[in-house]
């Protein structure tokens, strides 16, 4: 695949921009046609998915192009609702050096057992650390998950003594390889069943046994560079390289120091990482409870991003977060939509989609500042807002382009006014 045979894209057609899509990804007949189908979940599926079912509700399903990920071009699908997101991701790839360099950790996660109730927790601390290697061998052994079979299982056990308002508390986490499953299932089974040998252990009474969405073990990392030449170019000379740089450096030191700020800031990257989770079918509300406790891990909330110039004076920005992202298991294999989404992404690992959305959240990151940075942030994303608008006020067809760029035009985009230039169209 090229990204050159995306270039336009925006400007075909739905039927035009999926057949492309289609082609370039090997998306099968059926794929496509999930795709295409509004919705893309049947009634009779989705009432077996969740309870109480009385529909479906569907979300925009978008393509993000010009992402180069570890020198490899990848389209990445986006289920979002909110205008400028794929377009800002798409842009701010365009504009990189040479695309996004990533990596990622083993993909383990961390369940949690609680146990409360113990005269003496250093002593039941040290009992069940002298019995590590015993309750990794047993647990790995029986592997009630069938994690050992895919080359994962229990990794390590880390003990630790809790103070709380209830008093004193001992804490086992289970470290817990789960390859390429999100991990909530296999570690919470897992939890449950050594619980009765910590209960023995520690002379204590187990209480919570979950897994923990701070994946800290399970992090991923992306880095890309903007020169400043194609910084000035993507304000068409209307600002200096050099000073777009500056401008995204003071940004950045205003999310480092101020927590009202930072929260913003982590909100634009999980903008484009949320859309691209859901669009594959896993865990969106993981993945940001993950994200924010990240940020917050020092003790003050700081942004997920760092940016810094180089010794050209190029910009370079990176990012670090847990990514708890699974390819097997819930909805991601049970959605037809979603498993059409991995298809476009042609990801073989959960390793490999966690890269790629780490990259998502440093461009639609980028995206942002340098937009808030420049011409303000408005601009471009009030440009297709109008088309909310629009919609809003009544606009069909054809009509809604014209309102909404009439609207945007004159940097009036209300209701009212959407009312007034649908009512003079129509006259």
């Amino acid at each position: 695949m090229s990204n050159d045979e995306f270039t336009g894209f925006y400007k075909k057609s739905v039927a035009e921009r999926r057949a492309l899509v289609a082609k370039t990804t090997a998306l099968d007949e059926t794929q496509t046609a999930t795709i295409a189908k509004e919705g893309g979940l049947p009634l009779e599926l989705a009432d077996r998915m969740i309870e109480n079912v009385i529909g479906t509700h569907a979300l925009p399903l978008g393509v993000a192009t010009n992402f180069i990920v570890d020198g490899k071009p990848v389209l990445i699908p986006f289920a979002v609702e909110e205008p400028s997101v794929v377009a800002a991701s798409s842009y701010a790839a365009k504009l990189t050096k040479d695309g996004f360099t990533t990596d990622a950790d083993e993909p383990v996660m961390i369940g949690q057992i609680q146990l409360t109730g113990i005269a003496d927790t250093n002593k039941a601390k040290e009992a069940i650390e002298a019995q590590k290697q015993a309750l990794i061998d047993y647990a790995n052994k029986i592997d009630p998950c069938v994690l050992v079979k895919f080359g994962g299982g229990l990794r390590d056990i880390e003990v630790r003594v809790l103070e709380s308002e209830r008093g004193k508390m001992v804490i086992v986490h289970l470290l817990v390889d789960c390859r390429d499953a999100m991990g909530a299932n296999a570690v919470n089974t897992l939890a449950e069943t050594l619980a009765p040998k910590l209960e023995e252990l520690s002379a204590g009474k187990v209480r919570l046994r979950i897994i923990s969405n701070l994946a800290v073990h399970r992090k991923a990392r992306a880095k890309a560079t903007w020169t400043k030449e194609s910084l000035e170019e993507s304000t068409k000379g209307t600002f200096k390289g050099s000073d777009v740089v500056e401008a995204i450096l003071d940004a950045y030191a205003f999310a480092d120091a101020d927590p009202y700020r930072a929260t913003t800031h982590n909100k634009g990257i999980m903008n484009g990482i949320d859309a691209v989770v859901i669009a594959t079918g896993n865990d969106w509300r993981a993945i940001e409870a993950g994200a924010h406790s990240y940020a917050s891990i020092t003790g003050k909330y700081k942004p997920l991003t760092k940016y810094f110039k180089d010794a050209n004076g190029d910009l370079v920005g990176e990012i670090e977060l847990p990514m708890a992202i699974g390819l097997v298991g819930g909805a991601t294999k049970t959605h037809p939509t979603a498993q059409a989404n991995v298809k476009i992404l042609g990801v073989k690992s959960a390793q490999e989609l966690a890269r790629i959305i780490a990259a998502v959240g440093l461009a639609q990151n980028f995206a942002a500042l340098r937009a808030l940075a420049t011409e303000g942030i408005n601009r471009g994303h009030l440009k297709l807002h109008a088309k909310n608008i629009a919609i809003m006020a009544g606009a069909i067809g054809t009509e809604i382009d014209l309102v909404a760029e009439k609207m945007a035009n004159e940097k009036r985009v209300r209701v009212d006014r959407a009312q007034e230039l649908l009512k003079e169209l129509r006259t």
